[in-house]
């Protein structure tokens, strides 16, 4: 008896040891998408990820493996989960709807709307903050790195205003950007142009058909899994505030960013509600299943670490020990 208790302690020395090889390995290389971060390669960092997301030995396990809910599934009473796990889902999923909707989300899409576009610049989460909106706001910012990240789209900034900076400050703005989404700048730079093509034309003719030509352009050329990626990116935050507190404080920007893309493609109405349904059933259960994970990369957060530490944070609660 005393051979195999040796036997099997021997054994998980062994495994300890190559996870913290694994994991030594890995935070060199991540170093290394930092480096490529802040020097605004991000192509190059991107490359760099995808390339340790095949690495058996010290790679990213974490990034883009997340299970999804099947695009056609759009209630949780498809899904088989048993009713302990039910209950709470329900709870929460009805919250974040509610949230949605009273943002005025499903009002019927005009065109109109679209010249509130520009506000998109790129994918950061825009919110008047003060102190007591400190907890709240880096468990946001959290849920849209970790959501995004579990997707297999890299963060490559991050910024959270400090409870200093609060102090000082009357509002402040924390973010998350990501590569990827550099859709939203050039639907903005399509809204001047459009606006420059309209002072220059002869009428509402022409701005009509500039107009409709940019939007049937846009929408080929973002992918489905790029809009179902964006949309439940863009819900992680507030999807985090509604885990962690229960509610979320009315800061909503995100979803005003859903809904002007949305309405810039030219989607209709029962499009438009069958991917948001699914989106927010989508990123509900992502979120449900690693609230622990966003906890502690919240914490990493909180602390200004740099974008390969905080995947780094994931991946080791994801998957084993921190080392």
């Amino acid at each position: 008896m005393y051979s195999a208790i040796s036997w099997q302690v021997g054994r998980e020395l062994v495994a300890s040891g190559k996870e913290a090889e694994f994991a030594i390995r890995r935070r060199r290389a991540l170093k290394r998408v930092d480096k490529e971060l802040s020097r605004g390669n991000f192509k190059t960092a991107l490359s760099l990820v995808k390339q340790l997301q095949r690495n058996p030995a010290g790679g990213l396990r974490g990034f883009g493996a997340v299970k999804q809910v099947p695009k056609r599934v759009t209630s949780l009473n498809e899904l088989e989960l048993d009713s302990k796990e039910l209950l709470p889902l329900q709870s929460l999923l009805a919250s974040v709807m509610e949230s949605i909707e009273r943002c005025n989300f499903f009002d019927s899409f005009d065109e109109a709307a679209s010249d509130r576009v520009e506000s998109l610049t790129e994918d950061e989460s825009y919110g008047s903050l003060n102190e007591k909106d400190h907890s709240m706001c880096m468990q946001h910012e959290a849920g849209h790195f970790l959501v995004g990240y579990l997707l297999g789209v890299l963060p490559k900034g991050y910024n959270v205003p400090s409870i200093e900076a609060l102090r000082q400050e009357e509002s402040a703005v924390g973010s998350v950007q990501f590569i990827g989404f550099e859709f939203l700048k050039e639907i903005a730079l399509a809204r001047r142009l459009r606006r420059t093509y309209t002072a220059q034309g002869d009428g509402r003719v022409k701005h009509l058909s500039f107009f409709s030509a940019i939007m049937k352009t846009k929408r080929h050329t973002i992918s489905s899994k790029t809009l179902s990626n964006f949309s439940c990116v863009i819900l992680g935050g507030l999807v985090a505030e509604h885990i962690a507190f229960g509610h979320s404080e009315g800061h909503y920007a995100d979803i005003d960013k859903l809904e002007y893309l949305f309405r810039w493609l030219g989607y209709k109405r029962s499009e438009v509600d069958s991917r948001v349904q699914w989106a927010a059933l989508n990123t509900v259960l992502i979120s449900f299943q690693h609230i622990e994970v966003r906890s502690r990369l919240a914490e990493a957060m909180s602390l200004g670490r740099s974008v390969g530490f905080c995947i780094d944070t994931i991946e080791s609660a994801l998957y084993g020990r921190e080392m």
